[in-house]
This record gives C-alpha cells, sequence and structure tokens, in this order.
C-alpha cells in the first residue's frame, strides 16, 4: 500500500519496520543509558545498579548521585537523537517517536516499581529530556532532509 503523504516522496505503511524502528530506539535509549550512568559511577565512585535506570527515587537533585544520574539522562536524551536520526531519518516522525520512548519508559519505570513515579522531578526530566530528544533530532533530519533538496546556482532566467 503506497500513501502519497503530499510531499515529494512516497510513504508506505510497513507495521513491521515502525515496530522494528521503535524496539531498535528503546534498545538504543536503554544502552546508551546505562552506558552515561555507569560512566559516571564509575568517574565518582558510586554504586552501579538498575535502580538508578528505573527507580524514580534515583532522579533526586538534592544528592550528588542524583545530579550524575539527572546528568546520565540529558546527555543520552542527546545520545539518542542521533539513533533517532540515524533510524527514522525523517523530521515529522521525531516527535512521535521521541513520546514513545518515554512513554514506554513510564510503562517500565511502572512495572519495575509496581506503582506510578509520584516524584516530580522524574517527570520534569522525563519531559525535558524528550523534548531535547525530539528538538535536536528533528534538527539533524531537518539537515539530512534538506541537503537532498538541490538548488541549481545556475544562470537567471526570466519568466
Amino acid at each position: 500500500l503506497i500513501i502519497m503523504a503530499g510531499q515529494f516522496r512516497y510513504t508506505v505503511w510497513d507495521p513491521w519496520m515502525i515496530i522494528s524502528q521503535i524496539l531498535t530506539l528503546q534498545s538504543v535509549f536503554y544502552v546508551s543509558l546505562g552506558l552515561w550512568i555507569f560512566l559516571f559511577d564509575s568517574m565518582s565512585g558510586s554504586s552501579k545498579s538498575l535502580d538508578q535506570i528505573f527507580k524514580y527515587q534515583e532522579l533526586q537533585p538534592t544528592n550528588f548521585s542524583g545530579k550524575l544520574v539527572l546528568a546520565a539522562y540529558v546527555f543520552n536524551a542527546l545520545n539518542c537523537s542521533v539513533g533517532l536520526w540515524y533510524v527514522v531519518q525523517r523530521t515529522k516522525l521525531c516527535l512521535d517517536f521521541s513520546c514513545t520512548i518515554y512513554i514506554l519508559h513510564l510503562f517500565v519505570c511502572v512495572w519495575y516499581n509496581s506503582a506510578l513515579p509520584y516524584t516530580l522531578s522524574w517527570w520534569l526530566i522525563n519531559t525535558v529530556c524528550a523534548a531535547v530528544l525530539c528538538v535536536s533530532g528533528e534538527f539533524l533530519c531537518m539537515r539530512t532532509e534538506l541537503q537532498s533538496i538541490p538548488v541549481s546556482m545556475g544562470p537567471k532566467t526570466d519568466l
């Protein structure tokens, strides 16, 4: 099924491709976040735990280890924007995939904690990181999409 999306390219509805993109981006999200947290924990000498990824009480800006986890989340959003650019490659889909990543992360955190996150810092950092991921991913995708539009520098034609 080919659908003309009102743009210069055709869009093919492929649910398996969309599912594989979501799974790939979710994997990039968790691997990258784990690496950032591991790096910051190694530099600071903090203990390493999966709680730093999934437990919402760990995202507290009041202590040093909480600040490191917050920094890891922000750096992870920037890392994931490169993954978004590489996997999705469409500016208009960046918001959808960014929100999907963080909504799935919410579901995993609810499952891990058996409760909804109740700390304001968890909601704020995840909202800010989703926005950073979306905007930086859109920036990268837009640069790539604009490069593919040839602009002729030939002689002017009179109409």
